[in-house]
């Protein structure tokens, strides 16, 4: 069903091919009837700015206009507000989409075949094409110039890489996969092949990619009604099921023309509320599109095939095709550069379904994710339908284009930078170590590096240096791991440090790269620190998917940087001490890579649990024990999403103060402003260093309000409600000879938190401090906090 985009009247004649040939012309109320193998159909009609569309049993496509400054239409005005009988009908959906999805069933089992590619736009190619032949032709009749060996070199790749953009592209990446569930033990991916263009290796975080196979799409959610109107069109029969048509358009875009437009449309089951099919339209044209199809087995929805098309900015790339360097054309090839645009295209197929399946125990044994093959040999076993001659020719010549413009390191880098490291060759650099404030130290200048799997699959040895600018001294440490195995994440390790630490800090063991950089602020205005030399010798290992266990010994000399005496016995101390850390995360998805174990998806519930045992051996000066622990949770209901965190801890037997807990107060303690960075346990209104406890409980509620906003730009906003909460005591405090204060009475403050502060990637909050430790001040009370939005939960 072809139509037009702004009239939403019939297109007739319209013209439906596959690879250049032709299917067919729509009729004279724009629809046309026809079977194909194809997988994508290409829709044009004279005036009209063509356009693809993913084949299915019914399918509808709205074309735009090609030159729309000179149209002359009928205008259709459509109401700025949703229409009901469609906003009851996504309720119906929502409500039912838990019954209707694959994961309440008890089993089921299916392969997938997904592709991922960049290429030039399919419009494009034969312009482009003739583009870089008359480039060529015409560089051939220009006057011969004298260039170096390095300019002629670059000259002529470049001219190259050019050319082949044309006949190939840019990047391709293919993955095969065997998805088992059992509401018994679980999910189990098992990656049968993978195949990628231009890379050395494969990447395995691209391995881990999912689609939103198991998650509504965002234009349906509850939350996301603002930001669409939807309206009931229609009706239609498809595999002799009734579905409702609901067409829907983004708001808010000044544009008056954008407004007589819709952007997608959605095909919902009448008699389940299923979804059967969502296309969705980027607003503005020709910046991407996503469609997915689903199909009923067994009274359930699973997602059959998807297709996506996204601009991406050739800027990013630095790619840079139909744009050199002659100074004469630069104004020219500018404008031919902006012509052929870059897309990022993506295809995926799920076949083969069954439910339900009779799984065994060892058929979910190791995580979440197991990589059979990654070399490609198996691939033609799984593909379902042929590469193309693009395709084919992006495996045969992509090397070039990859080592021109470097396309393995700035994956490889971007991937790192994901989990804070910079990889060079062997080298991991910790990008943690580079810069850091605290208030003893002030500004922290530092490196750390490790050797990577490249260097040796079973041995990694890393050091690390740092510099405080205030206290002018030197840290460093430097330690080795050594695995046990290379099937799952198992490996003893051995370390050596000098350094400085913040009294009392909370136990971060086995938290993940996120909540550690969030954390890191935590001393900002808290100058209580102490200096320790220490020898460790660990053993890690994960004993299910979602259970590490950590043991370690350690033998450590701790010495107070600040005016202290404990029970009159001085501030060093020699301690000998034994650790269990334990982290549960069952519902996280995990997978082994050559460089040790990844989540590709942190799920929640999580524990965290510690514990430290003093001995007095090996010279140890004190016996205690020091318990901590942590949970984090987070979870959607009608009204919202809500995190909570919990954490506590407490300690027995004699110990100086820094084995005690600080309360984590970010604010400076002044009179003046309080303005600091958010972090994962901190408090914005408290004041650093001020309260120690040896036993405390403190809790951490956000919750997002289902109203989602555009302020400008394309970021979308919303508000979190914010509560802190926590209480602790300090039995012996006369023990501990220096300044502080008990936190015995429950210490409260509240904030407000907007997401994508004007759209940009940060989250500011406002916090105010209620209860016993509210002051007469407002300034004391009242603080301003700043959060990087990449941070989450």
């Amino acid at each position: 069903m072809v139509s037009d985009a702004d009239t939403q009247k019939p297109v007739q004649k319209a013209r439906i091919s596959c690879n250049k040939l032709l299917i067919g012309n729509s009729d004279q109320s724009g629809n046309l009837m026809f079977t194909t193998s194809c997988k994508k159909v290409e829709v044009s009609a004279p005036g009209y700015i063509s356009e693809y569309v993913l084949v299915d049993e019914v399918m509808e496509v709205a074309l735009n206009k090609s030159n729309p400054t000179v149209k002359n239409i009928e205008p259709v005005f459509l109401s700025d507000k949703s229409d009901p009988r469609a906003l009851e009908i996504l309720k119906k959906v929502n409500e039912y989409y838990p019954e209707n999805s694959p994961s309440s069933l008890d089993s089921y089992s299916y392969m997938s075949y997904e592709k991922i590619s960049l290429d030039l736009d399919q419009d494009s190619i034969v312009n482009y094409q003739e583009y870089v032949a008359k480039k060529m032709d015409s560089l051939k009749s220009l006057p011969q110039k004298n260039f170096g060996k390095k300019e002629k070199k670059d000259s002529i790749e470049s001219l190259n890489l050019e050319r082949l953009a044309g006949q190939s592209k840019m990047f391709l990446w293919e993955r095969a996969s065997q998805i088992n569930y059992s509401k018994k033990y679980g999910e189990k991916i098992n990656v049968l092949d993978n195949k990628v263009s231009g890379l050395r290796e494969p990447i395995y975080e691209l391995i881990a990619f999912r689609s939103n196979r198991n998650q509504i799409p965002k234009e349906i959610k509850e939350e996301n009604r603002n930001l669409y109107r939807f309206f009931l069109t229609d009706s239609i029969e498809i595999d002799s099921r009734e579905n409702y048509i609901i067409r829907f358009r983004q708001v808010g875009n000044n544009n008056s023309r954008t407004q007589n437009k819709y952007s997608g449309y959605l095909y919902v089951d009448k008699q389940t509320y299923g979804l059967k099919k969502i296309q969705s339209n980027s607003k503005m044209q020709n910046e991407g599109a996503i469609t997915s199809v689903w199909v009923p087995v067994d009274k359930k929805w699973f997602l059959l095939k998807e297709d996506y098309k996204l601009k991406v900015n050739n800027t990013l790339l630095n790619l840079n095709l139909g744009s050199g360097k002659n100074n004469e054309n630069k104004g020219k090839e500018r404008n031919d550069s902006k012509k052929f645009g870059t897309y990022a295209y993506a295809t995926a197929d799920y076949f083969n379904i069954h439910t339900p399946v009779e799984f065994k125990a060892e058929d979910f044994k190791g995580y979440t994710l197991s990589v059979k093959n990654s070399d490609g040999s198996l691939m033609d076993q799984y593909r379902t339908s042929d590469l193309s001659t693009r395709e084919e020719l992006a495996y045969d010549k992509i090397d070039s284009l990859s080592n021109k413009y470097e396309l393995d390191q700035k994956v490889k880098g971007l991937i790192g930078l994901l989990k804070g490291n910079l990889r060079l060759g062997v080298f991991d650099f910790d990008l943690s170590k580079v810069v850091g404030y605290n208030k003893y130290e002030h500004f922290r200048l530092g490196a750390g590096v490790k050797l990577n799997d490249r260097f040796n699959k079973y041995i990694s040895p890393d050091v690390y240096f740092a510099y405080g600018i205030y206290d002018k001294r030197v840290k460093f440490g430097a330690g080795m791991d050594v695995r046990t195995t290379l099937q799952k994440n198992s490996f003893f390790r051995l370390e050596y440090e000098n350094d400085v630490m913040v009294a009392g800090r909370f136990s971060e063991n086995l938290w993940n790269f996120r909540m550690k950089l969030m954390n890191s602020g935590i001393a900002i205005n808290n100058n209580v620190f102490y200096q320790f030399e220490s020898f460790k010798v660990s053993y890690e290992n994960d004993l299910t998917n979602g259970l590490t266990l950590n043991l370690a010994a350690q033998k450590s000399n701790e010495e107070s940087k600040f005016a202290y005496s404990y029970k009159n016995l001085g501030n060093s101390f020699d301690f000998t001490s034994a650790f269990i850390t334990l982290k549960y995360s069952p519902n996280s998805k995990n997978m082994m890579t050559p460089n040790g174990k990844y989540t590709f998806e942190q799920s929640f519930p999580e524990f965290y649990f510690n514990y430290e045992q003093g001995l007095k051996i090996m010279n140890g000066n004190m016996t205690f024990s020091r318990f901590d622990a942590l949970i984090a949770h987070n979870f959607k209901t009608k009204i919202g999403v809500t995190g909570i965190r919990a954490y506590g801890g407490i300690i027995f037997g004699d110990a100086p103060v820094w084995k005690n807990f600080t309360m984590n107060g970010l604010a400076n303690g002044k009179a003046g402003f309080n303005f600091n960075l958010a972090s994962y346990l901190g408090f914005a209104t408290m004041e650093g260093g001020r309260y120690f406890s040896d036993k405390f409980v403190g809790t951490y509620i956000t919750h997002r309000i289902p109203w989602y906003f555009k302020s400008f730009g394309k970021n979308v906003s919303s508000f979190d409600f914010i509560y802190r909460g926590i209480i602790g005591n300090m039995k012996n405090a006369a023990d501990h000879q220096f300044q502080f204060e008990k936190l015995n009475h429950l210490y409260n403050e509240v904030g407000l938190e907007w997401n994508n502060f004007l759209s940009s990637q940060f989250n500011l909050g406002f916090f105010y401090r209620l209860g016993y430790y509210n002051t007469p001040s407002f300034k004391n009370n009242f603080a301003i906090q700043f959060k990087l939005k990449l941070l989450g939960f």
